[in-house]
């Protein structure tokens, strides 16, 4: 009998947050190992499903590094990077547009409605959801040219509105265009914060593969942004976590209620920080 309450007590831990975010949109950045495992992914499947059941709508980002590595390996073709960019030109462009739409976006679309839910894959081309322009590596005030490598300039919402309205769970490959037709590799990262933005979403949550922000080796579980620009100044947060907290802070001065960098290897774990009282990673708010 015990751990049947103990079930239940967990059910009424969750009753509040179920109720603050009925109706609301969530926008997550799926990426890393929470992607590259079956458990992983049957995990995140299933985390959608819910929220989608319990009245949230989830809107899904996702990025694919990894498996667009294997694929220009495959075929012979090196990578480079800039900056944390992937150098992209046109015969790149379109083994990235291949792996991110063709075969990633499928992959997480299918794991979703197997696990019960309806999902839907698009890219930023999709009812012209990510208008995108040229992005360029700016080095001691030059500019680089890295390529078809994109920065969004517009967003529109409209689909992805659609498809909440109709029960629908939208995936989204972050490939856009610009009024020329060109087509873009957006980093993910970027690209779920600006649709954050857009939805007026009240959480915008990155999945990475480390527990969240850590100064001095201890995990901080809330910080705010005079102390992110602090953190930053005086090198405690460096390297990639740098683009991620300067998403959350973006998208907070958008709109966006709440920020969330998480561990996306931990079973569960976008559950674990919606609907438990202590969470789990960084928010920034």
């Amino acid at each position: 009998m015990k751990q049947y309450i103990e079930k239940v007590n967990t059910l009424i831990e969750s009753f509040p947050y179920i109720k603050e975010f009925y109706g609301k949109t969530i926008v997550i950045k799926y990426g890393g190992h929470a992607m590259e495992t079956i458990e992983g992914k049957r995990s995140f499947a299933l985390d959608m499903v819910l929220l989608k059941y319990v009245g949230i709508n989830p809107v899904i980002v996702h990025g694919g590094g990894p498996q667009i590595n294997t694929l220009l390996e495959q075929v012979g073709v090196q990578s480079s990077f800039v900056g944390g960019m992937r150098v992209t030109d046109a015969s790149t462009m379109e083994i990235v547009e291949m792996v991110l739409v063709g075969k990633v976006n499928k992959e997480i679309v299918n794991c979703i409605n197997m696990a019960g839910g309806k999902a839907v894959g698009l890219s930023g081309k999709d009812g012209n959801l990510l208008i995108a322009e040229k992005m360029y590596h700016t080095v001691n005030g030059e500019k680089q040219d890295i390529g078809q490598v994109g920065t969004i300039t517009k967003v529109n919402p409209l689909v992805i509105e659609t498809l909440d309205k109709e029960k629908f769970i939208p995936v989204i490959a972050p490939i856009g265009c610009d009024n020329n037709g060109i087509t873009y590799n957006i980093n993910a990262d970027i690209a779920a914060g600006k649709l954050a933005e857009a939805l007026k979403a009240e959480k915008l949550i990155l999945l990475t593969d480390v527990e969240g922000v850590k100064i001095d080796g201890k995990l901080i579980s809330t910080l705010r942004k005079d102390e992110v620009d602090n953190l930053i100044i005086s090198n405690k947060i460096s390297g990639g976590m740098i683009p991620k907290v300067n998403c959350c802070l973006g998208a907070l001065k958008e709109g966006v209620g709440k920020t969330h960098i998480i561990d996306g290897r931990v079973e569960h774990a976008v559950l674990l920080e919606i609907f438990t009282d202590a969470g789990i990673g960084t928010e920034i708010v």
